[in-house]
């Protein structure tokens, strides 16, 4: 038998008196009800039952309402929470953007606006333009949201790759006085428009060429308007531009000298060589935020990433100027490249784990690893890559992380959950089921499958914790006179279909969700409606 402590009776006996204080009969005028659901606030405290009131936009009440409504929600069986926040999405909205992740499809954007894989999975809120992507035409982007409509609420960071290869193209150099101080310029119309902060991406071309001092001065321009610092760090494990420890400093330095929050985009210890770091790297990121650094990280739950094929298996300085595909006929280079690329590949495992997502120029081969289209040509996976990369620029899946290690970090409390994903086009190539599972697959297997985590640590990490990061007051949390961004979801029922090998399938499960106070989920359907906004920093 279980036996109670004095400090349990005392836990228990607040617990009891919540539930009595939420018993209480209340009345109001609502448009809508949700009645009777296992209510987990967001905040990581254990749930209870209670209905919420909504009136417009905003949750009015929480207890035992006697009220009727326009609308009522049958919520009894079911949990509720608040909606997700993915605190890293590449989601893109325009058509001057649309082609960063799908290079030569021609997608219809009138459907990526409705961001339907994402509300498939409770998400109500996405931060786009991380790893040094976004446009710095913030205040443009969601004049045109507001205009047009969108899916969910969308919040934007400025991306310093986007601001370098404007000003200084590909170059392999550092600014000059000037072209700094017209990145900086950039940066501060991009806060004045409304972005949440500043994204690098300091593992790609043009970001890697950039040293810590040029990033630590555009830093310093958010910090005047409050936002946070996003950084896909310049080495995740593969120890070829420093190692993963360096790369964990130079972002807590960032963060320190320019006085911002950071966040650490997806983080991980991935390849041979950063496998078997989480410990270290976990103790780094701690000691930082014991100094009192305000330092977050986000992680996607899946062993494999995705990203470029070029990103993956070609050295920085075959990349430079944006000239690799000159530099594969030089005589003079083919065999120190060959031997670069080759080294490369294992680094990440080896050509068995490098597949290919997207490639318009060769779609039979989407699916298959490098090492399987290098059987079918006869060649090797570095000659297979070459010949990729003269054609086009695919996308690849790698798989590249330890189960356990990802296991580990998912525990850490200021660990977020993300997607990394975009609003893919249905259908288009064989892209990593992080776009249409990442918060279904963790509540399903992490939560309710291995229990590495309780269902109140799975939803806060994906609600009040990045709100938190993010300064959103009054989103993140079930709570009277927040934004009614709701989800009511079945937890019999909640799944991730998506696979590897079949990636286009909604998740299953989200029986209702609540944007804005508007219904857009309706007992497992998409209502029709485009409920989300721009929301600006503050």
């Amino acid at each position: 038998m279980r036996k109670f402590s004095c400090h349990h009776f005392f836990i228990y006996s607040l617990l009891f008196l919540g539930m009595i204080s939420c018993s209480s009969s209340i009345k109001g005028d609502f448009n809508l009800i949700i009645r009777g659901g296992k209510i987990y606030d967001g905040s990581g405290r254990k749930p209870f039952i209670a209905d919420i009131g909504i009136k417009g936009r905003r949750i009015t009440s929480i207890g035992r309402i006697k009220s009727e409504a326009d609308l009522i929600i049958d919520a009894r069986g079911f949990y509720v929470s608040p909606g997700f926040i993915d605190i890293h999405n590449h989601s893109f909205f325009t058509e001057d953007t649309q082609l960063v992740f799908f290079v030569g499809e021609k997608v219809e954007m009138k459907e990526l606006r409705i961001v339907k894989n994402f509300l498939y999975q409770g998400v109500t809120t996405i931060v786009s333009g991380n790893c040094g992507t976004g446009d710095y035409k913030i205040k443009e982007l969601f004049a045109d949201l507001r205009r047009n409509g969108v899916g969910l609420n969308v919040m934007q960071l400025v991306g310093h790759g986007t601001l370098r290869e404007k000003v200084m193209g590909m170059e392999d150099r550092e600014p000059t006085g000037e072209e700094l101080e017209k990145m900086k310029e950039m940066v501060e119309e991009a806060m004045q428009g409304g972005a949440v902060g500043l994204s690098t991406g300091l593992f790609y071309p043009p970001g890697c060429y950039a040293k810590t001092e040029e990033i630590i001065e555009l830093a310093r321009v958010v910090k005047k308007y409050g936002g946070i610092y996003a950084t896909h760090v310049r080495d995740e494990g593969d120890n070829l531009m420093g190692g993963i420890e360096a790369a964990m400093r130079e972002a807590i330095r960032i963060g320190e000298e320019a006085g911002v929050p950071v966040q650490i985009s997806h983080l991980k210890a991935a390849g041979t060589l950063g496998q078997g770091k989480a410990r270290e790297v976990a103790r780094i990121l701690e000691e930082a935020r014991a100094r009192g650094i305000k330092l977050y990280a986000d992680q996607y739950p899946y062993t494999a990433g995705s990203t470029y094929l070029s990103a993956i298996v070609l050295d920085r300085w075959i990349m430079s100027d944006g000239k690799y595909r000159e530099r594969f006929e030089d005589p003079s280079l083919k065999e120190k490249i060959r031997k670069s690329i080759e080294e490369r590949i294992e680094r990440y495992t080896g050509a068995e784990s490098i597949v290919l997502a997207n490639f318009k120029e060769k779609p039979t081969w989407e699916g298959k690893s490098l090492k399987e289209i290098g059987e079918i040509l006869d060649v090797s996976p570095a000659e297979v890559a070459i010949q990729l990369l003269k054609m086009g620029e695919p996308s690849v899946v790698v798989f590249m992380l330890d189960p356990e290690e990802v296991e580990y970090f998912m525990k850490k409390p200021y660990v977020m959950t993300s997607s990394d994903g975009l609003n893919v086009p249905f259908g288009i190539g064989i892209p990593h089921p992080r776009n249409y599972g990442a918060f279904t697959r963790k509540i399903q297997e992490y939560v309710l499958e291995k229990r590495v985590l309780s269902m109140e640590e799975a939803i806060r990490a994906a609600t009040s914790l990045p709100a938190e990061m993010l300064n959103l007051r009054e989103r993140g949390l079930i709570k009277e006179g927040y934004i009614a961004d709701i989800l009511v979801f079945d937890p019999l029922r909640i799944r991730d279909k998506s696979t590897y090998e079949n990636p286009h399938q909604y998740s299953e499960g989200i029986q209702y969700l609540l944007i804005n106070g508007v219904l857009t989920i309706d007992r497992g359907k998409y209502t029709g409606v485009l409920a989300g906004e721009p929301i600006e920093r503050r």
